[in-house]
Parts: C-alpha cells; sequence; structure tokens
C-alpha cells in the first residue's frame, strides 16, 4: 500500500464515521440528564439494548423479520425482472400496461394490508406479500428503462452476428440495464426494511415491529428505543451488504467509468 493510498483510505474513513460519531456524541451528551420516561437516555437506551438484543429475541424476532423480508425482496427481484424485461423489450406490450401499471404503483402498500389479511390470513404470507408489492415497482419500471436505454449500435452489432435469444438477453440486454436494476434493488431495499415494520404492526406474534409496539405499549420506553436502533443498524448492514453486492455486479461498469474519467 502506497503512501497516498494509506492517506486516502484514512480520509474514507474519516468522512465515513465523522457524521454518525458527532450524532452520536451530540445524542448522549444532550440526553444524559434526562428524566423524561419517553426520551430516556442514550446510556439506557444501550443498557436496555443490550440486555434486550443480546440474548433469545436475535432468533425470536430479528430472525423472522429477515427471513420475511429475504423472501419478499427475492420474489419481488425475480418478478420486477422478469416482467420488467418482457415489457421493455416490446412496445405493444409497454403500450398495453403503462396505463394499469401507473394505477397499481399509485396505491401505498400499507393501505393494501387490511385487503391482504382478508386474503391471505394474517400470518407470514400477508406479510410477505406486503414486501413483495411495495418491492416489485421501483425494480420493475427500472428495469424497463434499462432495456428501453439499450445502445443501438450494440444491438446492431447483436443483430450482424446473429446473436439472439438468450445469449443476447445475457450478454446485450441484461447487461446493459443492470445498472438501473441495480438502482432499483437499492431503492427496493429500502421499501422492503420499511413494509417488514409496518406489516408486523398488525396481528403479528414476532417480528422487530411487533417488538418495538409490545414495548411501547408495556411502557418499556428504553427497550423500545433500543427496538428503533437495532432497526437503523439492521438497515446500515443491509446498505452496506448491498454496497458490496453491486461493486461486484457492476464491476464492468464502473470500470469503463473510470477509464472514462481518465479520457
Amino acid at each position: 500500500m502506497t503512501a497516498w493510498t494509506a492517506r486516502e483510505w484514512i480520509r474514507r474513513v474519516v468522512l465515513l464515521l465523522a457524521l454518525p460519531v458527532a450524532l452520536v456524541a451530540t445524542w448522549w451528551f444532550a440526553s444524559r440528564d434526562s428524566t423524561n420516561p419517553f426520551f430516556p437516555s442514550l446510556e439506557r437506551i444501550l443498557v436496555a439494548f443490550g440486555e434486550t438484543w443480546v440474548g433469545p429475541r436475535l432468533a425470536e424476532d430479528l430472525l423472522p423479520s429477515m427471513l420475511r423480508l429475504a423472501v419478499g425482496y427475492v420474489a419481488a427481484l425475480v418478478l420486477g425482472v422478469g416482467i420488467g424485461l418482457a415489457i421493455g423489450s416490446s412496445q405493444p406490450l409497454r403500450a398495453l400496461t403503462e396505463p394499469v401499471l401507473e394505477f397499481v404503483r399509485a396505491i401505498p402498500p400499507p393501505v393494501l394490508v387490511p385487503i391482504l389479511m382478508i386474503v391471505a390470513g394474517i400470518g407470514d404470507r400477508m406479510k410477505v406479500l406486503v414486501i413483495i408489492f411495495g418491492c416489485v415497482w421501483p425494480i420493475l419500471l427500472n428495469t424497463v428503462e434499462g432495456v428501453r436505454g439499450v445502445d443501438e449500435v450494440l444491438a446492431d452489432t447483436c443483430r450482424s452476428y446473429r446473436i439472439t435469444g438468450p445469449a443476447r438477453l445475457r450478454s446485450l440486454v441484461l447487461r446493459s440495464a443492470s445498472p438501473q436494476i441495480m438502482t432499483g434493488a437499492r431503492q427496493a431495499l429500502s421499501i422492503g426494511i420499511i413494509l417488514m415494520v409496518i406489516s408486523e404492526l398488525f396481528a403479528a406474534n414476532s417480528g422487530l415491529g411487533h417488538a418495538v409496539v409490545q414495548f411501547q405499549r408495556s411502557f418499556a420506553y428504553s427497550q423500545m428505543w433500543g427496538g428503533v436502533l437495532m432497526l437503523g443498524l439492521l438497515g446500515v448492514l443491509l446498505a452496506l451488504l448491498f454496497r458490496l453486492v453491486e461493486s461486484r455486479v457492476l464491476r464492468w461498469y464502473h470500470g469503463i467509468r473510470a477509464v472514462q474519467k481518465e479520457w
């Protein structure tokens, strides 16, 4: 590692941690002498966090939430990319489905929770369906735009070399649309976490959202804030994991961008 590389690495770490450390320090000192039961001190919240979430609750509440999110998110990814490829590749199909897609997309997923409870019951199926419905739209619409934006020169080259069928889909369409698809997938992940919590507020017996509501109803406000803190940490970890996956999937794209900047 060169001196410049080490200096750059240190600068990035400082930029990454400076704001979170400042916010935590401000919260700590601002709430240090708090006697308000609704807004306990950060010290009490951290103590409650350790007592609550370092133990059985990880399996009782965190694991069910993660499983629902994973199933719903993966299903939305498969549906969104698959349907988006079909719609984006066909002008007549796009014209036929666009009004319906715009109408359904405008419906907030939480509004459907009571309806899905009637149709699918109050179990995990309903919660997964809520996540799927909310996550599928950014993936689908970004996939459609990505497919529509395929470079015409590359498309003509594929036709010239008679690259068709699965080979064309894999080498041209998916590759060209992948930056847009990953953008939609990133947006869907944030939506999925929100809907995971919302779906667990209704007739649930496990999950992070259920735990936070139960703490609030039993006046255990330190534990409630600890649950909120767990949700924030979960969001950060999932965002970092997604960034790692994205950097690997789009390695070719970032390489091209880097070369273009050098030019």
